[in-house]
């Protein structure tokens, strides 16, 4: 059969290509393909899965070539409550208004056409489903009467109609419901409700929501977490602590946030006549998770913790995460030390890693290292408590900071761009609600720890590049032509100086955020720099990192909470074993390395996208408090439908355009909103805004400007 259904495959092209747009019936095609033997079966068939391969196309006037239609396949990517985007073969979006999705889902494959286009962006319409591929979604409990309803966060502005019920529910309610019975718009869908996350002003409630949603399992398999107490009960034994080398005695301690409790990363330095000694020590995780394990495949499955708020989803089960394999302070644990050798000026001579056991100091904390630093800055005494518990270790400290100054000033001459990213410190109360939100800032400890963390990560990727084995490498390729063009373009309307260059290369972005720092629109620059970079991602070819001005680098240092960095433990683990076997690595860690880079940057984008939306959760709930108040802050971005506004906090709000004064206001497709031909709002204004809504749920702000007029601008 499968040799009759290609042909009828051949025939149905051919004769539809006559037909052109006009088309032709089912019946009418088959008479013309049938042959001397017909085959209903076949023939139904080869015209299945042309419509599945969107080969060809059906509507009321009958069967016709998709090309001669001008139509296309797509998967519906993402929808907003009242637009959607669709994914092209090729990889580029297109842009769907809401009355032109016919109430389809995340995942549904369809034929679809381009519309004329309006903005930036192609813009289309679905023509018909040739396959459904959606089925839960998280929303709003609401009542009608009788009728209840179910409002969905994301997939459409109408509430849906719910069929079934599940379990009980009351108005107000975050419920996972799946789509029961579909109708041609999202509103004609009916839903079958199936679980319950809780109250959905709660943020707790709408982050557990968001992690169902997107897949992140919070609890483990039972036979993970057996494997995992296993690990912990088999501590450390005697013979391995034999075989390792012995840093016990060494002067090694971590730094880390006060509330960390998965701590993968310890340091030792030590200055010589030559130049530095700098270890830096991370926990041995491939000790205790095998390959092939269960505890190993569901890491790979995860691909890295998520951290939102005060909360975390492991990677791996507490038992290790928190407990044999945490670098806890005062017990000997087994580690993975990256031993390097640097000149006076920082560059790296020599490295050498091996399998070493250590016993970490004291849990530096950064707040308390970083009050040090200071005191070594102004010549202040170091306080009292903190001159007990770090006791021994601050000569040490001003070893680092010495050290890592050399680094940063290497690395700042290679021409990297300074991007600054905007961070927050959720505080939540004993009852899980949000109640602060402060800007995180980041001190000198962070940054020392971070120049370390690179050189370790680079070493890493030397070793495994100049040894030819398989491995997983963190790479950040060159931006795309358009976008620094894009880039330039933008820049210099605004009368941004734009260094001269024929392909961009980092010090030229790096020479853009030095010039514009100080500007008001430098946080938007920022940005903007940002997004015309290429995102980094894992691949197991050494790429190079074009952020960091380094043809070699990977991620080695945090195996806890990242599984690429498990993956190549794995790998350095047996090339530190066996050294003169490169066919045996091969062969063994040349399909690994490509699955686990490609599955750890997917699973860095989701847990990226997670961690925000869940943010946003909570500093919703924390504005939820404060609906009415004044507030000052900075314009963000600027959108046709209105303007971004960041407070000092980083809590960022919405001004529409529908809310201010009476327009019309103009957007000029990059940074300001005019009115009458006069600038009225634009990115890096200070404005006064009063918080007129926040919805938890969905992770929404709204600001009304205060007083709504240009003159009240800061």
């Amino acid at each position: 059969m499968a040799e009759i259904k290609e042909i009828y495959k051949k025939r149905i092209k051919e004769q539809l290509s006559h037909a052109g747009r006009k088309g032709t019936t089912y019946n009418q095609l088959f008479n013309k393909c049938k042959g001397r033997k017909p085959d209903n079966t076949a023939f139904a068939r080869a015209v299945a899965e042309m419509k599945k391969d969107g080969i060809i196309f059906e509507d009321k006037h009958g069967i016709k070539l998709a090309t001669a239609s001008g139509l296309f396949r797509a998967k519906v990517s993402r929808l907003n409550k009242t637009f959607g985007f669709l994914e092209c073969e090729d990889g580029s979006e297109v842009f769907v208004p809401g009355k032109f999705l016919m109430g389809t889902l995340p995942g549904d494959i369809v034929m679809a056409r381009f519309l004329p286009q309006r903005g930036e962006s192609p813009e289309g319409e679905v023509v018909s489903v040739i396959e459904e591929g959606f089925s839960e979604f998280t929303g709003i409990i609401e009542k009608e009467g009788k009728t209840i309803l179910i409002r969905p966060d994301t997939l459409a502005k109408e509430p849906m109609i719910v069929s079934v019920l599940d379990v009980p529910v009351r108005v107000g309610d975050k419920v996972l419901a799946e789509i029961d019975r579909r109708g041609t718009r999202h509103a004609d869908h009916r839903a079958r409700v199936t679980a319950i996350f809780g109250d959905s002003k709660k943020a707790t409630s709408s982050a557990d929501a968001v992690l169902y949603s997107n897949g992140i399992e919070v609890e483990f398999p039972a036979c993970v977490i057996d494997e995992a107490k296993t690990a912990e009960h088999k501590g450390i034994p005697a013979a391995e602590t034999e075989r390792r080398l012995d840093l016990r005695d060494e002067i090694i301690f971590t730094i880390d946030g006060a509330d960390t409790k998965d701590i993968d990363d310890a340091i030792s330095v030590a200055k010589t006549e030559t130049g530095w000694d700098l270890g830096v020590h991370i926990a041995d995780v491939s000790f205790y998770v095998k390959s092939g394990s269960e505890l190993d495949k569901n890491a790979m499955q995860r691909g890295t913790s998520v951290y939102f708020a005060n909360r975390v989803v492991p990677m791996l089960p507490k038992e290790l995460s928190n407990g044999i394999c945490s670098l806890n302070p005062n017990e000997d644990r087994l580690a993975f030390s990256c031993l390097m050798k640097l000149d006076s000026d920082g560059k790296l001579v020599s490295y050498k890693f091996s399998k070493s056991v250590i016993c970490s100091r004291v849990k530096g904390v950064y707040s308390e290292v970083n009050v040090i630093l200071d005191c070594f800055k102004t010549g202040a005494a170091i306080p009292a408590e903190l001159s007990e518990k770090y006791n021994g270790l601050t000569d040490t400290i001003r070893l680092m900071d010495e050290l890592a100054s050399i680094l940063t000033a290497n690395k700042l001459n290679r021409g990297a761009p300074q991007i600054e990213t905007s961070e927050c410190k959720i505080i939540v109360d004993e009852n899980d609600v949000c109640i602060d939100v402060k800007k995180r800032e980041r001190g000198r400890s962070e940054m020392i720890i971070e120049e370390f963390m690179l050189m370790a990560n680079t070493s890493a990727a030397r070793l495994a590049k100049e040894s030819g084995v398989p491995f997983v490498y963190r790479v950040h390729e060159d931006p795309a032509p358009e976008k620094v063009n894009e880039l330039v373009d933008v820049l210099s309307r605004f009368g941004v100086p734009v260094p001269k260059f024929t392909s961009a290369k980092p010090k030229h972005l790096a020479e853009i955020l030095e010039k514009t720092k100080d500007m008001p629109i430098a946080t938007a620059i920022n940005n903007m720099v940002l997004r015309s970079m290429a995102k980094a991602k894992y691949a197991d070819e050494p790429l190079g990192h074009f952020g960091l001005v380094l043809e070699d680098y990977a991620h080695f240092t945090s195996p806890i909470r990242r599984y690429p960095d498990l993956a190549i433990h794995r790998i350095l683990t047996d090339l530190c074993y066996n050294k003169q076997n490169i066919k045996y690595m091969q062969k063994r860690y040349a399909g690994f390395a490509k699955e686990a880079a490609q599955q750890s940057s997917e699973a860095e984008l989701v847990a990226m996208r997670v961690e925000r939306e869940c943010d946003d959760c909570y500093l919703a709930e924390y504005m939820t408090k404060h609906i009415g108040e004044t507030f000052e802050g900075t314009v963000s971005s600027v959108q046709e439908f209105g303007f971004f506004v960041e407070l000092d906090n980083t809590v960022e709000g919405l001004v529409r355009v529908d809310s201010l004064a009476k327009g019309p206001y103009d957007y000029d497709g990059h940074f300001t909103l005019t009115k009458e031909g006069k600038p009225a709002y634009r990115v890096g204004d200070r404005v006064k805004v009063i918080c007129a809504s926040a919805n938890v749920a969905a992770g929404q702000v709204d600001f009304v400007v205060d007083g709504d007029n240009k003159d009240d601008l800061i």
